[in-house]
C-alpha cells in the first residue's frame, strides 16, 4: 500500500467528492452520486470454498488451517454456505425495487471484502461504466474498526491497487444504528417476541421471570476503546458498546409500549418491563486478549441459571441479517444453553430486507444526494445522526496502526 501522504492528492478526505473533500461532520451540500455500492463482508458457499475463505479474513495473522478448521465447522454444518451472499443478493434486489419505486435512476454494486463477488470487480465495474461518483452502504451499523474503518481501509486499497485512485470518488452514508429504519424490525421482534413468551409460558411474570438478551459479535477490548473519536468522551468500550446500549434501550422501551397497546395485554399496564442485558458472542482471539464479555453462554450459565428466570428472548442486535453468527452461535449454541437451563427461548427477526430497513438505507442515501441538514435526520438516541465523515483517529486497529481509508478524516 502506498504511504498516505503520497495517495490523498492533498485533500484531507482520501478519494473523497469536492463536497465531503474537506471533511465536515455532516455533509450538507448536495452530492449527485453515480451509483451506489453495497459493500459486504462475504461467505463461502461451497465446502470447498471454506478454508481459503477463513485464510482471507485472518489474512496477516498468521493462523494455521488447522486452528481455522476449527471455525470450520460452522459453516460445514450447514453445507459449508455461509447465508450472507444469498441475503445481500436479496437486499441488493430490495435496494433496486426499492429506488425504482421512488423513481430514482441510481444503479446498485455489490462487492465483498473477503469473498466473491469482491470490492475490486465492484470497483471496476464502476470505471467500466462511467460511475466516478460512489456512495457506499457497508452491511454494518455501528462504529468499530471491523464494522466500519476496516471497510474504508478497503476502499482506499483497493482504489490504489485498481489504479482507479482519482478517477473514482467514494463517500459513505452514517452509521445507521440509530436510524429508524434499522431499529423497527428489532422492536416489532421484541414486541411479538414478548407476546409469545407471554402466550406460551403460563402465569408468566414478565418483569421477573423474562429476561432480553441483545447480542452483538464481541471485539477485542483495545479495538472498543479506540471506536468513535476520543473527544466524545465515551467509556472504556467506546462508541461501541455505548450506541448498542442506547438502541436496546430504545428498542425495549418502544417494544413494551407497543405491546401495551395490544388490548390482550393492556392488563399489564403499570407492570415493569423484563429486565435486559447486553451480551456478547462469536469471540475469536487468544485466551489472553481480552475481548468484551459477557459472552451470553457465559451469562445464562453464571447470572440467570438458578434465579427467576423462566423465558429468554435471545435479540441479534448487532446483525442486519441472518449471519452465520447468528445461525450458529445463536440459534445453535445459544438456543442451546437456554435449553439445558430450562429456559424458553425464542430468537428474534434480524432486519434482513424489511421494507423499513430497505426503506431507510434509501433515505441514508438521499440524505447524502439532498445534502439533508443535520438537524433534519431522524435518529433514535441522543449519540446520533453519525457522522457523515468519519472523524481523524476513528475506529482503530489497535494491533496493525492506520492505514490510508476512504471516507473519513486522516489517520
Amino acid at each position: 500500500m502506498t504511504d498516505t501522504s503520497m495517495i490523498t492528492n492533498g485533500q484531507p478526505v482520501l478519494a473523497a467528492t469536492p463536497a465531503a473533500a474537506s471533511g465536515p461532520e455532516h455533509v450538507e451540500v448536495p452530492t449527485a452520486y453515480d451509483a451506489i455500492l453495497l459493500a459486504g463482508f462475504g461467505g463461502p458457499e461451497g465446502q470447498d470454498d471454506v478454508i481459503p475463505f477463513l485464510r482471507n479474513v485472518t489474512r496477516g495473522r498468521g493462523i494455521p488451517d488447522e486452528r481455522l478448521e476449527e471455525v470450520a465447522h460452522h459453516y460445514r454444518h450447514f453445507g459449508g454456505v455461509s447465508p450472507i451472499n444469498a441475503q445481500n443478493r436479496a437486499l441488493k434486489a430490495a435496494l433496486e425495487a426499492e429506488l425504482a419505486s421512488r423513481g430514482i435512476d441510481m444503479p446498485v454494486l455489490w462487492g465483498n471484502r473477503n469473498w466473491e463477488p469482491y470490492l475490486e470487480g465492484a470497483f471496476t465495474e464502476a470505471a467500466d461504466k462511467g460511475y466516478n461518483k460512489l456512495i457506499a452502504i457497508a452491511t454494518s451499523a455501528y462504529s468499530s474498526f471491523s464494522s466500519c474503518r476496516q471497510y474504508r481501509e478497503d476502499y482506499a486499497r483497493v482504489l490504489d491497487e485498481t489504479g482507479l485512485l482519482g478517477t473514482i470518488e467514494i463517500d459513505k452514508i452514517r452509521q445507521f444504528f440509530d436510524h429508524p429504519g434499522f431499529v423497527r424490525p428489532f422492536v416489532d421482534g421484541v414486541r411479538d417476541g414478548m407476546a409469545r413468551a407471554i402466550a406460551e409460558n403460563d402465569g408468566l411474570d414478565v418483569a421477573t421471570e423474562l429476561h432480553v438478551l441483545f447480542s452483538t459479535h464481541s471485539i477485542p477490548s483495545t479495538d472498543a476503546a479506540k471506536s468513535g473519536p476520543d473527544y466524545r468522551g465515551f467509556d472504556e468500550h467506546g462508541a461501541y458498546e455505548a450506541q448498542h446500549l442506547a438502541v436496546a434501550q430504545v428498542v425495549l422501551d418502544q417494544a413494551w409500549a407497543e405491546l401495551l397497546e395490544q388490548p390482550e395485554h393492556a392488563h399489564l399496564q403499570g407492570t415493569s418491563k423484563p429486565a435486559w442485558k447486553l451480551v456478547y458472542q462469536s469471540r475469536s482471539g487468544p485466551p489472553t486478549q481480552p475481548w468484551l464479555e459477557p459472552d451470553i453462554n457465559d451469562y445464562m450459565n453464571e447470572d440467570l441459571k438458578g434465579g427467576s428466570t423462566r423465558a429468554v428472548l435471545i435479540v441479534p442486535l448487532g446483525f442486519v441479517s441472518d449471519h452465520m453468527e447468528v445461525m450458529w452461535d445463536l440459534d445453535e449454541e445459544a438456543t442451546e444453553t437456554a435449553g439445558e437451563l430450562g429456559f424458553w427461548s425464542l430468537r428474534t427477526q434480524t432486519p434482513g430486507i424489511d421494507p423499513a430497513y430497505v426503506s431507510g438505507l434509501v433515505d441514508l442515501v438521499l440524505e447524502r444526494v439532498n445534502g439533508t441538514p443535520t438537524s433534519e435526520r431522524p435518529h433514535l438516541t441522543d449519540i446520533g445522526p453519525w457522522y457523515d465523515v468519519c472523524r481523524p483517529g476513528c475506529c482503530e486497529n489497535v494491533r496493525a496502526g492506520f492505514k490510508p481509508a476512504a471516507a473519513g478524516v486522516a489517520p
